[in-house]
């Protein structure tokens, strides 16, 4: 027999005769008749009860069963006379699959972040946990389906590089040899690094396949204990022929209404848990992501929008400067009420591939901000004219030599091309509420941390 899954025996809401289950057991209540296991099997945020009486096969195990224990139980799904629940099984045969001792860590009760995360292994039995790793799959599946509905093509950039995309980034050295070896006698015969990001090598096939995008692991080795940074990481990395930073801007926001929109339909009950325990703004920050247009204003005016707020600010705004999280917090949450594109940065504060504009002093960036999060996306038209990105690279000291296929590129039919990056997981501290980038991720890698 199949074995359903308690998602879909209590979606469909009505009685069977006989259906099997597998979980793990988050109560058992003993009475002189009956025993009532709470089962959950991950598939949704609701538990089933089975009841459990003397004449079950299987009943003797009963006395080896406690909190955490895996089982399987054969029964009737019957409509429930207990508060709370429509349905229950009457098992016919429990079976006891692994045990689990009286000290399981797990117990019922509320358990901080900060102990759960010392058992990473355990806590997506928890229903924070276990919503927001069910919320983590859907909203991959919901990623590719917006790219291939649109003719996007998926495709898979290297993680080792000898190249760094932003030009000034903190990496991990990828090595096969000590520390006083030359460099030559290295696997790859050059300094080779773990990938800050894909974008590089997908302008390539942007500009052979039309519209691509990458979705996967990247990595930085800054030395940082914020909420919001992790050494190990995901990014979602379109790039896009034929696309100037309008449209470009136009992709990022159908794409966050979309899988906004999808999440909200899709995931409806494990939403609610963080709405309603997590983040009490959750659906109104969800609703606006869904529904409102977004803001669109050049960097220049958005300087001049902080310099006026009645706001002060930790660090001080001037043109010329690199916004904040606080900066970029209060033109989302406070001035504007909703998701703000800041476009039009200047050039000096930005990487060497992204186009300059004519004022020869703004390239063509922009950055999507998004309340609680700050900047959720950034991306650029990409300089498609090699004497340009030539002159770019010199001013900021960068080798042509590293870059040769990548200013190749820009000899044979270039062309505009527009793209963009989103960090996958801020996406979902976004949809969630959750506020530190480690419990959006089963085994997050920070400085000092490798367990799991």
């Amino acid at each position: 027999m199949k074995r359903s899954k308690i998602e879909s025996l209590l979606k469909e809401g009505c009685p069977k005769p006989e259906v099997l289950i597998c979980g793990w057991v988050r109560t058992k209540r003993d009475s002189k008749e009956f025993s009532f296991l709470e089962v959950n099997d991950g598939s949704c945020l609701k538990s089933i009860q089975v009841i459990v009486d003397a004449d079950t096969p299987g009943y003797k195990s009963l006395a080896n069963i406690a909190t955490g224990a895996g089982i399987s139980v054969e029964g009737e799904l019957v409509a429930s006379p207990g508060k709370g629940q429509s349905l229950e099984i009457r098992s016919k045969e429990l079976t006891l699959l692994g045990g689990s001792p009286e000290n399981y860590p797990l117990q019922k009760k509320r358990h901080s972040d900060e102990f759960l995360r010392t058992i990473a292994h355990l806590r997506p039995r928890t229903n924070k946990y276990g919503a927001i790793f069910r919320i983590r799959s859907k909203t991959t599946q919901i990623i590719h389906r917006f790219f291939e509905e649109r003719g996007f093509f998926c495709i898979h950039t290297p993680i080792i590089t000898g190249s760094d995309c932003e030009g000034a980034g903190e990496m991990f050295r990828v090595t096969t040899v000590s520390g006083t070896a030359p460099v030559e006698e290295d696997f790859f015969s050059k300094e080779t690094n773990l990938t800050v990001s894909g974008q590089l090598p997908a302008e390539m096939l942007a500009l052979s396949l039309g519209d691509v995008y990458s979705f996967g692991p990247t990595f930085r080795a800054e030395n940082s204990n914020t909420s919001r940074h992790a050494a190990e990481f995901w990014m979602l990395e379109p790039e896009m022929a034929f696309c100037d930073l309008s449209g470009n801007m136009d992709v990022a926001e159908d794409l966050i209404k979309f899988v906004v929109a999808g999440i909200l339909d899709e995931c409806a009950d494990d939403i609610a848990l963080f709405a309603n325990f997590v983040d009490k703004t959750l659906m109104a920050t969800l609703t606006s992501l869904r529904d409102d247009n977004y803001v669109r204003l050049p960097y220049r005016d958005a300087i001049d929008i902080l310099k006026s707020a009645k706001k002060k600010f930790e660090y001080p705004v001037a043109f010329g400067s690199d916004l904040q999280s606080e900066h970029e917090r209060y033109l989302a949450e406070e001035h504007f009420k909703k998701p703000v594109f800041l476009f039009n940065y200047p050039k000096a504060i930005k990487p060497f591939y992204m186009r300059v504009n004519d004022d020869n002093e703004t390239v063509a960036a922009m950055d999507l901000l998004v309340p609680r999060i700050g900047e959720l996306i950034g991306g650029s038209q990409r300089e498609e004219r090699m004497d340009v990105l030539q002159s770019r690279m010199k001013e900021m000291d960068l080798p042509e030599e590293e870059y040769w296929w990548y200013i190749d590129s820009r000899k044979f039919g270039s062309v505009p091309h527009s793209g963009f990056g989103l960090g996958f997981e801020r996406l979902l501290m976004l949809l969630t509420g959750i506020s530190n980038i480690r419990d959006v991720i089963a085994f997050p890698r920070t400085p000092g941390s490798i367990d799991f």
